[in-house]
Formats: C-alpha cells, structure tokens, sequence
C-alpha cells in the first residue's frame, strides 16, 4: 500500500513538473532572456557594480541580483503574467525599496513602468528601459515623472557588460 501511494505521489509530481515547464514555453516567456547572464555594469564611465540574472522555478520566472560598489544590493522577480499578458517586476533593495512595474518587449527592449514615491515622499511614475545592442551589451535605462510622463528625469543609466 505504501509503496502504490509514493507511485501515486511520484508521478503526479513529475507530470506535474513537466507541465509547469511547458507552461512557461511560449514565446512570451522568453522575451527577457536577453538579460539573462552574469554582468559588470558601468554607469558615467566607471564600474557600477555586478549583476546576476538567472531565470528559475522551470524558466518560469527571471530572478535578478545586483549588488553596487557602494554596497548598495538589490533584487528582483520578473515573470510573464499570463493573465495580464504583461511582463511583472517586483524590486526590492536593502534601502527598503519596493517598486512594482509592468510592460512589454517593443521594438527597443523590455519597457516597465509603474507609480511610486520620490525622495520627499510625493508620487511620480518610474520607466525602466533594457536595451539589448549589438555589442553584446543591456543598456538599462531608468527613469522618473512627475508629472504623469510628460517629461521624464534619469535616475540611472546602466550598461551591462556580459561576464558569462
């Protein structure tokens, strides 16, 4: 009996495995795979800091992990939200930031934006552009509005130079 019940158990997890894999295997979830690697960022000239992209849980979702020369560090989920048919990023950092975006792939890149709150606490709307080029760079691209989009400040400009 104990051994039919861990058969049972055992293969409803491999189908199970082996249909949250094919889940993920539409092109949608594969329009970020550009930024996948390890990087040396350069921002204005010097070296910024490291980043790691990994993609996990069945190449389902993009796991981010960067760390500045500060010792600033930071990281994020990226996933394709099936429902929304929109790419999602939770960031989280170890200043206790958190900031939410969503987007798309264009002709440019990966474009996510969503609201947040500035240094003094009053809303703006936060744009991140990832620029695959063909120097095997990602230019990385973020921005601020405050007012609405109708005209956006940089609060950084990152170029990911690929290490693996």
């Amino acid at each position: 009996m104990l051994i039919k019940t861990l058969s049972i158990m055992l293969i409803a997890c491999c189908s199970f495995a082996l249909q949250a894999r094919s889940l993920c295997d539409s092109p949608h979830y594969h329009a970020f795979d550009f930024w996948v690697g390890e990087w040396r960022v350069m921002s204005k000239g010097q070296f910024a800091g490291n980043s790691k992209i990994t993609k996990i849980l069945n190449g389902c979702v993009i796991l981010e992990e960067y760390q500045a020369v500060s010792g600033y560090q930071g990281k994020s989920l990226n996933i394709f939200d099936k429902q929304q048919q929109q790419w999602h990023q939770s960031w989280t950092d170890n200043a206790g930031l958190l900031l939410q975006l969503n987007g798309n792939r264009d002709n440019n890149g990966m474009v996510l934006q969503g609201p947040g709150l500035d240094s003094e606490g009053k809303p703006v709307l936060h744009r991140i552009t990832w620029q695959p080029k063909q120097d095997d760079t990602v230019h990385q691209h973020w921005q601020s509005s405050a007012n609405e989009g109708k005209s956006w400040q940089t609060l950084f400009y990152g170029i990911y130079h690929k290490i693996q």
